[in-house]
């Protein structure tokens, strides 16, 4: 009998298949003693076990490319963190077998992470990821991740961990289900990139039993259990109804009646470029740099290694608009040179910006790289910072451009309710501004990003956190100045309307998005985007929010 069970939508399309399930986690080690003179020996199975899977991951992240690498290069680290081992040696020096010894020191500092505050409480799950590949290859058993199959399956998991999201074959995967896990996770973000249709934050989602044929819809966030002939015909239809109007769209993003809203491309680096160009994309509107600085989290990598990465990226567009991000570190992505070790909770402390104007030589490098790979190529370069709080924020950053001769706009990332809030302000010394609608939503609604527990304060329908799209848009208007969105709120073809009609001037997304986004918006006209934007806005939850706009831009 057909049941329809809801989570959250968070990568487009429709995936018809029987259930598999993600290999269990590793079993407990036991706790046995081993003599002394075994110590040496166990201690060294330990570090091997731990550079192998290292290892492992440093190349899944090569094969992956983009957003993957830098979130698999930072497991490596975890992997093979001084301390972490340094505990291991100690607890294998007084008895404790390698593989319980890595069990008990990842599990003690599992426990100092979920006490750090919930932003750091988010990366338990890379953790225990990382324990679990370490623990198997002691034991030899199998590894825990995607299940083997020769035919196509839904997969479905309590999470999937970015070693196994990364490198997904979406011909064998036809999409994906968790339990936990929110639209802004990094296998969210993973499933996009790769175009698989994927639904999480879906309570119960394990107890549906191996083999059941189920219906992912993507979009909307419904799983279809045992469905119909008739549901079968209907999805699959909209599926190739939507697949048509994606080929049939090709060119600038416009609505129907030609309001320009360029498209844009968030990449993590270089590896990101073919797939944007693929995409239509008419630039990039988030150029993440942190993928240069996660190789060596001791000290910033020289300017000649930043150059050359820039260029990669610049000569792609030319007469295109690339928009650089400056290095956003700090929270989720510690370095040991730059960022406090002994915060109480990170993404409230010295992040972003802040960690930038405290080693004022870091941030100069960066611009001057960017100012010398930009020479001679006929590009719009545009460079902004991360969470800049106010007026005094923007314009140290801006002072900072022109000290290092950067020939460029400057801008201001939205990301803390007081730049929304103050937008104005900030653009009296900024040139534009972009909204990074993640953070947005976890600074105003309190809610981690990484924590599923909470997800539908993160869903960026939120009428909240519309209303200050829509004040910080207003503001950009009234200054005569611009300002995109580049969350993943711009990868959602329904809110991409909305964003449009509450006034934002361009949208930027992952390379996978812009053909869905680029179809849903040539169907409307600028005055049916407002009129659903006003009807979101005035909605008290995300849910209604949704379903207003939907309504207004369906003739409802």
């Amino acid at each position: 009998m057909e049941t329809t069970l809801r989570g959250v939508g968070v990568s487009h399309g429709v995936a018809i298949g029987e259930v598999r399930h993600m290999g269990t986690a590793v079993l407990e080690p036991p706790a046995k003693q081993i003599p002394a003179q075994d110590a040496e020996r166990e201690q060294g199975r330990a570090r091997k076990a731990v550079e192998a899977v290292a290892a492992d991951l440093m190349a899944r992240g090569n094969l992956a490319g983009g957003e993957a690498q830098a979130v698999l290069e930072a497991q490596a680290m975890i992997a093979q963190d001084p301390e972490l081992m340094a505990d291991v040696d100690r607890r294998v020096a007084v008895g404790s077998t390698a593989e319980r010894g890595i069990y008990d020191a990842f599990s003690h500092y599992r426990e100092l992470l979920a006490g750090a505050g919930e932003y750091m409480a988010g990366r338990v799950a890379d953790l225990d990821d990382v324990r679990n590949r370490i623990v198997a290859r002691l034991l030899g058993v199998p590894m825990p991740g995607v299940p083997d199959s020769d035919e196509p399956y839904v997969l479905i998991a309590r999470d999937l961990a970015p070693a196994d999201t990364a490198l997904l074959d979406p011909a064998l995967v036809l999409g994906f289900v968790t339990e936990e896990g929110g639209p802004t996770s990094h296998s969210a973000i993973l499933a996009r990139a790769l175009g698989v249709p994927a639904v999480v934050a879906l309570p119960g989602a394990g107890e549906l039993a191996e083999g059941t044929v189920v219906a992912v819809d993507g979009s909307t966030g419904e799983i279809f259990v045992e469905p119909s002939a008739e549901k079968r015909a209907e999805l699959e239809a909209a599926a190739a109804a939507r697949k048509a109007a994606l080929a049939a769209s090709t060119g600038p993003g416009a609505t129907s009646d030609g309001h320009k809203v360029p498209l844009l491309a968030n990449v993590g680096g270089p590896a990101d470029v073919p797939a944007a160009v693929e995409a239509g994309a008419e630039g990039v509107g988030l150029f993440r740099t942190e993928f240069l600085f996660l190789d060596d989290s001791t000290k910033a990598p020289t300017e000649e290694k930043q150059v050359e990465a820039y260029r990669q990226v610049l000569e792609a567009f030319p007469e295109g608009r690339v928009v650089v991000r400056v290095l956003d570190a700090g929270a989720d992505k510690p370095l040991d040179f730059l960022t406090p070790t002994d915060e109480p909770n990170p993404a409230l402390g010295v992040r972003g910006l802040r960690s930038l104007l405290d080693h004022p030589e870091v941030l100069r490098t960066q611009l001057t790289a960017l100012a010398k790979a930009a020479e001679g190529l006929p590009v719009y370069l545009e460079v902004m910072a991360p969470m800049v709080a106010d007026r005094a924020d923007a314009k140290a950053f801006a002072d900072a451009c022109r000290e290092a001769g950067l020939r460029a706009k400057f801008g201001a990332m939205v990301e803390i309710p007081s730049a929304a809030l103050r937008a104005r302000s900030i653009l009296q010394e900024v040139e534009f501004l972009s909204l990074g609608t993640n953070d947005l939503a976890q600074y105003t609604f309190a809610a981690d990003r990484q924590v599923g527990a909470v997800s539908r304060l993160q869903d960026p329908w939120q009428p909240a956190l519309l209303d200050l799209v829509a004040l910080s848009a207003e503001s950009a208007k009234a200054e005569g100045k611009s300002c995109g969105v580049c969350g993943e709120a711009a990868s959602d073809p329904l809110l991409a309307c909305v964003l449009t009609g509450l006034g934002v001037t361009s949208l930027s997304m992952g390379a996978a998005s812009i053909p869905y986004v680029r179809a849903t918006l040539a169907k409307y006209t600028l005055a049916q985007c407002e009129r659903a934007a006003a009807a979101a806005r005035a909605a008290d939850s995300a849910e209604e929010a949704r379903k207003a706009a939907q309504a207004v831009l369906s003739g409802e």
